[in-house]
């Protein structure tokens, strides 16, 4: 009887070898990955594919089953976050609680968030509330979690329980510290969204597509987060599959650009245009106007662009928007003695001002006062901008 019990806890049921629990580890976890890109992110938080009610049924349980965590306090924390972004109300910004607290204790903010009710009331709106949902996911949600503890252990044995913690830590790693940390502090962005939001890497394998961050932000209800020829999202590879055999249906991807041509005053089209594909917009303002007039400006003065500051000449992006007192200043400073700069950087404020303004009406007036006036500025990148700005379309918006 010893024997036995000994034999069981050192193998468990399955007698797997080192591998074999390797590439079960590999399995799990990276099921988990998908189970919170696809369904929890994707789906149930920014709709932007359905899947069938079977699937939706896994999802759930298997959601359950590895991190416990409730659907419903998933998706209103992290609607709360785009609402809320890299504000004081952000459930998990680096900007305010700083990238080592989002880091490496990202799940005591998720937590902390859970608590407030009124927000998961507000924001959690539209997720299930079924039966399972109330009297076992919901209501019992680290039942599921125990349950695959005692599933590991009666495979593998005693080393099942290393196997376990590794499950329980992956999603807390990889997605509340490494995408919500390192996803708004390093990376490349394809997009100059009103965020810090970033690309991790063009090509996401390991967390289900998720490395996209930027392009999710300036896109949140798109299904897909590859966005350029170079980048892959494994997550929209696994829609498309799902897709060809029934068992997805995609709802949203991001709108694309086509521009039309001999367009010589903007008209709703252009406006629906600008609107949709903003953040696309203020990228190509930046890269095409600002960055052109910074270097000629600089050349005149017979300067090299490093004589302004990396940091600043990033901020020109944004306006400003995360720059510290102290280094406002100092981009202020650097645009004082450089009339274009500080015109085409005026002209960029205005045009993310009339971004927001209520009424389409109104709106599109804005936008034709704009195009008239960048016209007549003198400033050749900015006239350039403004002939391409009057033929923007959105396709698929």
């Amino acid at each position: 009887m010893l024997d036995t019990l000994l034999d069981f806890l050192a193998n468990g049921l399955s007698r797997a070898s080192w591998g074999e629990m390797v590439v079960y580890v590999l399995v799990v976890t990276q099921l988990t990955i998908f189970t919170v890109t696809l369904y929890y992110h994707r789906s149930a938080t920014h709709r932007g594919v359905d899947f069938h009610w079977t699937l939706n049924g896994f999802f759930r349980f298997w959601g359950w089953l590895t991190t416990g965590m409730v659907v419903r306090e998933w998706v209103a924390i992290h609607r709360k976050h785009h609402a809320k972004v890299e504000t004081e109300e952000d459930p998990h910004s680096p900007q305010v609680f700083g990238i080592k607290k989002v880091f490496f204790d990202g799940v005591a903010l998720y937590r902390e968030a859970s608590y407030n009710k009124a927000d998961m009331e507000k924001y959690g709106r539209g997720t299930p509330d079924d039966w399972f949902e109330r009297k076992l996911f919901g209501s019992h949600p680290y039942w599921g979690p125990t349950l695959m503890a005692i599933i590991n252990v009666s495979l593998f044995g005693v080393i099942g329980l290393a196997i376990w913690a590794i499950q329980m830590i992956w999603i807390p790693f990889w997605a509340a510290g490494f995408v919500n940390g390192i996803g708004h502090w390093w990376g490349y962005r394809n997009f100059e969204s009103s965020d810090t939001a970033t690309n991790i890497s063009p090509w996401g394998f390991w967390i289900g597509g998720e490395e996209l961050h930027n392009n999710h932000h300036a896109f949140p209800s798109s299904a897909k987060f590859a966005l350029r020829k170079w980048e892959f999202d494994i997550g929209w590879a696994a829609i498309c599959t799902l897709r060809a055999l029934g068992l997805a249906k995609v709802l949203r991807v991001a709108p694309t650009l086509n521009l039309r041509p001999n367009v010589h005053l903007p008209d709703a089209e252009t406006l629906k245009g600008v609107l949709a594909l903003r953040f696309q917009a203020t990228t190509d303002y930046y890269r095409n106007v600002i960055l052109p007039t910074m270097r000629e400006e600089v050349s005149q003065a017979g300067d090299s662009v490093k004589a302004v500051p990396r940091r600043v000449r990033r901020a020109l992006a944004d306006g400003g928007r995360w720059l510290d007192n102290d280094a406002r200043e100092r981009m202020h400073a650097a645009l004082a003695n450089r009339p274009a700069l500080t015109t085409v950087c005026e002209f960029r404020a205005r045009l993310v001002a009339l971004m927001e303004e209520r009424g389409a009406d109104k709106a599109l007036k804005s936008l034709q006062q704009w195009i008239v006036e960048a016209e007549q500025s003198g400033i050749r990148s900015l006239q350039q901008f403004a002939e391409r700005l009057k033929g923007y379309s959105a396709v698929g918006a």
